[in-house]
């Protein structure tokens, strides 16, 4: 029985954590049905406080602790050491990082390349320098490099020297709990619990530069002076040391008691902030997948996202595009589609449609395929 072992110490984040957790628990589904020596045996490397997360997973998946933190030189060295007591057949890195040695055939998701495209954004130079060597590391060393969008694949291919046959397109998954309908006092309840009333308008985001919030902020402001509708502007997402700004931001334009900064939600009350919201708003900067579009899709919200990066190959014909960097453009979409309730309408039916097509029993099914394709040939 293969070994294979998953970093999995971002598990508990939001967007990676998202794609780590689905991983795991749709490889568990299919590796899983028929008890451990049906499949491989996974091994999970998690932070010390989430050695519980495979409590509820088949006895063919088990949790290792590993304290090194993310992002770091420690971990470089000690994450080999931990893959070599491991015994492992095969390795997969859920970013881009990769330890310095790895004894075993290798697979590396690339969920973006922003560190290298807006290296500005990093917090030092130290960073920066730390995320080129270790971008060239893993893509250079990886047997497979799996890519969560054709716009990411082009990115790794346009900035290093591989093999394109390396490269696979698996697309992200939505959650089933986004699709399901909620009733209306369910609904209700949970807007209630976040302080939220209807109708509104909705951004998810964090706050790293390239969530492009401060534009939205100055859209909604020009195109409610002109459309005259009164619904406010929801901003879910944690963002320390920069909320003052915002508000500041939101006061100088007038709008600033329409523009509620509700900070960090809990992910259950996700789905009813998305199913609730009359607009979703999302005109970032860069994305190698965009998981708040298609999260937004499912739940039947209508979507205004960006022309760029990957949003434009998850999103075009489904929802509206516009320049993530003309404030003007950006308004004029948001009032097309709160001053047309037939418009709205069709576009988060065609939203429906679209998200139908991002399952996370497919990307594992998909990954899973890559590692036997590695394994087979490892012998």
């Amino acid at each position: 029985m293969p070994r294979i072992g998953i970093d999995a110490r971002k598990v508990r984040d939001f967007g990676i954590g998202v794609y780590v957790r689905n991983l795991i628990h749709g490889l568990a589904r299919i590796e899983g049905a028929s008890g451990p020596s049906a499949g491989n045996e996974y091994i999970l490397f998690v932070r010390p406080e989430d050695r519980d997360f495979a409590i509820d997973l088949p006895p063919n998946f088990r949790c290792v602790a590993e304290r090194s933190p993310v992002y770091s030189l420690r971990e470089i060295g000690l994450m080999s050491w931990r893959i070599w007591r491991s015994r492992l057949d095969l390795y997969h890195a859920t970013h881009y990082v990769l330890p310095a040695v790895v004894p075993c055939p290798t697979v590396v998701t690339i969920h973006d390349i922003i560190h290298l495209l807006y290296p500005g954004f990093l917090p030092n130079r130290a960073a920066s320098f730390y995320a080129q060597g270790m971008f060239r590391h893993s893509v250079g060393r990886a047997d497979r490099i799996v890519a969560v969008s054709k716009n990411t694949r082009n990115d790794v291919l346009d900035h290093f020297s591989v093999d394109e046959h390396k490269v696979r397109v698996v697309y992200n998954g939505v959650e089933d709990r986004f699709r399901r309908p909620l009733a209306e006092d369910e609904l209700r309840a949970s807007l209630d619990e976040v302080g939220v009333r209807r109708p509104y308008l909705l951004f998810v985001g964090n706050p790293k530069p390239h969530k492009n919030l401060d534009r939205v902020i100055k859209a909604y402001a020009r195109a409610r002076s002109r459309a005259g509708f009164d619904a406010p502007l929801v901003c879910v997402g944690a963002r320390p040391g920069s909320d003052f700004k915002l508000a500041r931001r939101a006061r100088q334009l007038g709008v600033g008691d329409h523009v509620h900064l509700v900070g960090h939600v809990d992910g259950r009350v996700l789905p009813a902030l998305y199913q609730g919201a009359r607009l979703f708003l999302y005109p970032t900067l860069y994305e190698g997948f965009g998981l708040p579009v298609v999260e937004a899709m499912a739940s039947g919200a209508p979507v205004i996202t960006s022309n760029t990066s990957s949003l434009k190959e998850i999103a075009q014909g489904y929802a509206e595009l516009v320049n993530p960097l003309d404030v003007k453009e950006i308004a004029g979409a948001i009032e097309r589609c709160m001053g047309d309730r037939d418009h709205a309408r069709q576009l988060a039916d065609r939203a429906g449609q679209r998200s139908a097509r991002f399952r996370w029993e497919e990307a594992a099914e998909s990954t899973l395929d890559i590692y036997r394709d590695v394994l087979r040939e490892a012998g």
